[in-house]
């Protein structure tokens, strides 16, 4: 193993990202992919870095759906007199096969080992890599999913017939998020567990986001699993 650079510039693919390379060079390099949450941007996640495994070469991606004043989204959310908050799944559809292709762009762009794949999403993110590893799971070894939930509505036709045996997944959730309720992830174990992945929620006494408890619970769960 070789020391390298920090950082690295960037090359244009299909969605703006910034990346951080490994301290540790190794001869296959594994990837570790960030989806960030709805208004947010590809800084947000990317605050992990410098603590995550230093044989990753990380890739923060900014969602294609721009919102103003700022931010982005993977999926735009309405807000309806009868019907109350819903999804575009049909535009979250879009973002997952965007993603898809993504991941597949820039491992052979970077130069990166397409068998060891982790994606970690933050709330809308992980609605996104929940239907990006259980619609392509040959593409994802791992998922780290936080404060979001399993919106079966976005997963690819079929993909209950997909091979997950070597699809591991990690979940958590604050329990008294005000943003996305504790009970709709909940659902994601057994739901999972039918597909043949065993998982459990791991619960956090927070709000929407990423106690520091949290953090190194799914940072030592990552390196286990790379």
């Amino acid at each position: 193993m070789t020391l390298t650079f920090y950082r690295m510039t960037t090359k244009t693919l299909s969605l703006h990202h910034i990346t951080k390379v490994p301290a540790v060079k190794k001869d296959k390099t594994p990837v570790l992919f960030m989806f960030h949450g709805y208004g947010s941007d590809e800084n947000d996640l990317f605050s992990f870095s410098s603590e995550l495994p230093e044989e990753l070469f990380i890739i923060s991606v900014r969602a294609p759906y721009q919102l103003q004043p700022y931010g982005n989204a993977w999926y735009a959310i309405y807000f309806d007199d009868n019907q109350g908050k819903f999804s575009d799944d049909q535009q979250a559809i879009l973002s997952r096969d965007k993603i898809a292709t993504f991941i597949d762009e820039a491992i052979a762009a970077y130069d990166l080992d397409k068998e060891n794949v982790t994606i970690l999403g933050f709330s809308q993110g992980t609605i996104l890599s929940y239907s990006v590893a259980l619609s392509y799971p040959d593409k994802i070894k791992n998922v780290i999913a936080l404060s979001g939930y399993l919106n079966e509505d976005i997963l690819k036709e079929g993909y209950e017939k997909n091979d997950f045996s070597g699809l591991n997944i990690y979940c958590s959730h604050g329990s008294v998020d005000q943003v996305i309720p504790l009970v709709w992830a909940q659902r994601a174990p057994s739901f999972l567990a039918e597909l043949g992945i065993e998982t459990s929620l791991n619960e956090f006494p927070v709000g929407h986001g990423v106690a520091p408890q949290n953090f190194y619970q799914f940072k030592d769960w990552l390196i286990k699993n790379l």
